[in-house]
């Protein structure tokens, strides 16, 4: 049935949830080409249907005339997120049961995110391990464990930050998403990002760096600055699974987290 043949309830509410969609950058949801003219007929004009305009607060740089107009919300263009928490499980719920790479084939439970959908602060790992994906959470085992006695020594609480992956199923053996993977995935990542704008980004992990900058270099040229990322503020450091392996870093990514503590205002150690 196409989309003119339904009724009016129907279809505004449809053109509710694509407008909806659209505010959040939500724009890659469909499997074929629209027909420009078909997608011209579907068009609804704003001043049909006043419940249907984007809010003005959306876009204070904007004109009046173009703040009315839903239409001239760009792909994937930031906008003020009035409720980051129903954003957040709009992009959950466009993931869905995911079967768009070969890693579901081996996994348990998608591993979405966790934390505040309003931290300033929010930290980005690679993939799910076994304990992530047997519960469903981000960092719940012994990495994580190193994690929450980082974000402890930056004077924080875990649910005060946000927590995500690159990609949302564990790889088989923890091994390192493959292009393809990361590639399906990631875009659901820099949605919320974007939902949540954080104003400091920590990568985990030269995997996390390379997707989130979108180049692969190597992890020492990339600590030790600040980068911008998506109008956030990003800081490079060691993933806590390479700081089990090797403890002699700890030192090093502590240093780190003081640049990302020094960008956040947080009060930072005394010297002596």
């Amino acid at each position: 049935m196409l989309a003119l043949d339904l009724d009016s309830a129907t279809r505004e509410a449809l053109m509710t949830r694509i407008l909806f969609c659209r505010e959040l950058g939500l724009t890659e949801l469909y499997s074929r080409p629209v027909d420009p003219a078909l997608l011209a007929k579907l068009t609804v004009e704003p001043e049909q249907s006043p419940s249907l305009r984007a809010p003005s607060t959306c876009h204070p740089e904007r004109s009046a005339a173009e703040s009315k107009d839903p239409r001239l919300v760009l792909p994937g263009e930031r906008v003020e997120i009035q409720d980051p928490t129903a954003a957040l499980q709009l992009i959950r719920d466009e993931i869905g049961e995911c079967t768009r790479c070969p890693l579901h084939q081996g996994r348990h439970k998608i591993v979405f995110g966790d934390g505040d959908p309003a931290a300033r602060l929010m930290f980005v790992g690679e993939g799910p391990g076994a304990d992530e994906d047997a519960q469903g959470l981000p960092f719940v085992g012994k990495a994580g464990q190193l994690l929450n006695n980082m974000i402890s020594a930056m004077g924080l609480k875990r649910e005060e930050v946000y927590i995500a992956n690159v990609v949302k199923c564990r790889p088989p053996g923890n091994r390192v998403p493959e292009q393809i993977e990361g590639d399906t995935c990631a875009p659901f990542l820099f949605r919320q990002i974007d939902v949540i704008r954080p104003q400091v980004l920590v990568a985990l992990g030269a995997t996390a760096a390379t997707w989130l900058l979108g180049s692969r270099q190597p992890l020492a040229g990339l600590r030790g600055r600040v980068h911008s990322v998506r109008g956030t503020q990003l800081i490079v450091t060691y993933h806590p699974a390479y700081l089990l392996r090797d403890p002699r870093q700890k030192k090093e990514a502590w240093a780190d987290l003081q640049i990302a503590m020094k960008e956040l205002k947080l009060k930072l150690p005394s010297k002596g």
